[in-house]
């Protein structure tokens, strides 16, 4: 019995809740002419996006503070152990990108391999984790537009609401770049991440020059007493195994790890676009790992020229930032540059997040667990409906709302998109070992099971309080999908027996 045959329409399992999507059929929904995204991409942009998105305001923020607050020196090897957690993670994604070159991610792996409800589980955290950290990414964008104009606030008081109109403006442009063609958005990413690259580099060579050896002893400085929170803003570990919580020594490094593992979010996003990539079993590898390297050599660099600047005890606080670091030494222009580049930075990663978005949006669409009515794809091969909506949507949040402790559920649904891929890899192999991969994963199951367990444990570390949000999310997933998904999914039709 062949895959199509098990989830063809006509056999009983494609009425339940598992009904998968043979891989077959995924790759050949993809040349439907009213739904056909344009295949312009090549492993070089790819890596782009992917550093794009991964290097934003988090190495000029979240360095110094983690630093200072949690690891002290030791924070340069917190990022190495981040960096190797998603690195198993982004083998995983390598191996199914590369066999299922299809937009939507983890969304359309989980599909071939768990079935429709699950893939639906998986699109609903995405649209969570994409349109919400679009949503951050873009005030944040807005905050250091405000520190570069001075005086000149981007936001607007109209009485009863503060409209940002920073954000909105940064959503709005990026909206018309993506609508207007995939292509032109990966160049505008190439200036635009060329920019805040050079920038990263600027800081990596002048703070070079003010290093002291003896600011890295002792490189895990000693543990001292510190808090975890109380009640639901606790970690789920602390709140489960009433463990006290500490800062530095080893305990603070693999906190360290846990918190900036954040500062890598986003290098999935180029699985997102498989359909519009040429040779998609080489270039996704190429883009996502590459990307990976890329920006873990580089928060490296940064973290190693920081704590060898200053004493980490300088650098404690909310507002440390790496112009605090320079400001010490007294390299006062640094923090105008800094600015600049976390900007350029941002501005990126707005694009990045939003194109994911939209093309998780859009594969779901294509198979009818969202309206159909908008996927099809306009002149530039990119879907515009998809785009415009998910524009007004990122817009209305950024501008209206205060994101707040919403970015933590940022981070849980990533997480949780990690574990299904990894997962999945294993069950693919197991269900369709004949399957040509243009990458595979080495040391199947061992890498996909470190790969769980390490993001696993990243998601323990998160506040009670955040998982209660993401379970609210779910379950109002849940309602979506029984009410309105799962009787117009494409998988009822019973009029093409092929389609599966």
């Amino acid at each position: 019995m062949t895959t199509d045959d098990r989830s063809g329409p006509h056999h009983p399992r494609a009425r339940g809740l598992f009904r998968t999507k043979s891989i077959e059929q995924s790759i050949r929904d993809t040349d439907e002419p009213d739904t056909r995204l344009r295949k312009d991409l090549t492993s070089w942009d790819l890596t782009v996006f992917g550093v794009a998105v991964v290097i934003g305001a988090g190495i000029f923020t979240l360095t110094a503070r983690t630093a200072g607050n949690v690891a002290g020196p030791s924070v340069s090897l917190a990022f190495v152990l981040a960096a190797v957690t998603c690195g198993l993670a982004a083998l995983c994604y390598a191996e199914f990108a590369s066999t299922v070159p299809v937009a939507g991610s983890a969304y359309t792996f989980s599909f071939a391999t768990f079935g429709e409800f699950a893939a639906w589980i998986i699109g609903w955290d995405l649209i969570l984790e994409f349109a919400l950290a679009a949503s951050v990414v873009g005030k944040g964008w807005s905050l250091y537009l405000g520190e570069l104009l001075g005086d000149f606030s981007p936001r607007a008081d109209l009485g009863p609401v503060t409209v940002d109109w920073g954000a909105v403006l940064i959503v709005a442009v990026i909206t018309v770049l993506l609508a207007t063609g995939t292509k032109l958005s990966s160049r505008v990413s190439l200036v635009v991440t060329t920019i805040k690259v050079g920038v990263v580099v600027l800081v990596v060579v002048v703070g070079a020059f003010f290093i002291d050896k003896s600011h890295y002893s002792p490189y895990i400085p000693p543990s001292q007493p510190g808090s975890t929170g109380e009640g639901i803003h606790q970690s789920l570990f602390s709140y489960v195994t009433g463990a006290g919580g500490s800062t530095f020594g080893w305990y603070g490094l693999l906190a360290a790890a846990s918190l900036v593992f954040f500062a890598f979010i986003g290098f999935d996003v180029v699985a997102t676009t498989a359909e519009e990539t040429k040779e998609p079993q080489k270039a996704l590898p190429r883009g996502i790992l590459g990307s990976l390297a890329i920006v873990t050599v580089l928060y490296v660099a940064v973290t190693l020229v920081l704590t060898g600047m200053v004493d980490y005890t300088a650098l404690a606080g909310d507002e440390s930032t790496l112009a605090t670091a320079f400001g010490i030494v007294g390299v006062d222009w640094a923090e105008w540059v800094i600015s600049f580049g976390a900007l350029a930075g941002l501005t990126t990663v707005v694009m990045v997040l939003m194109l994911g978005q939209t093309r998780v949006l859009f594969a779901m669409a294509r198979d009818g667990l969202m309206p159909r009515r908008l996927a099809p794809t306009g002149r530039h091969g990119t879907p515009v409906r998809i785009t415009v909506l998910v524009g007004v949507v990122v817009a209305v949040l950024a501008g209206f709302f205060p994101i707040g402790t919403l970015e933590e559920m940022v981070n849980i649904g990533t997480l949780f998109a990690f574990v299904a891929v990894s997962i999945g890899v294993i069950v693919l192999r197991r269900t369709r070992p004949d399957l040509p991969r243009g990458f595979r994963v080495p040391f199947v199951p061992v890498v996909p099971i470190l790969a769980v367990l390490a993001c696993v444990w990243l998601m323990i570390n998160l506040s009670v309080e955040t998982w209660l949000r993401f379970v609210v999310w779910m379950l109002i997933g849940l309602v979506v999908y029984f009410v309105y998904s799962r009787r117009h999914s494409v998988m009822n039709e019973t009029g093409d027996a092929d389609r599966g």
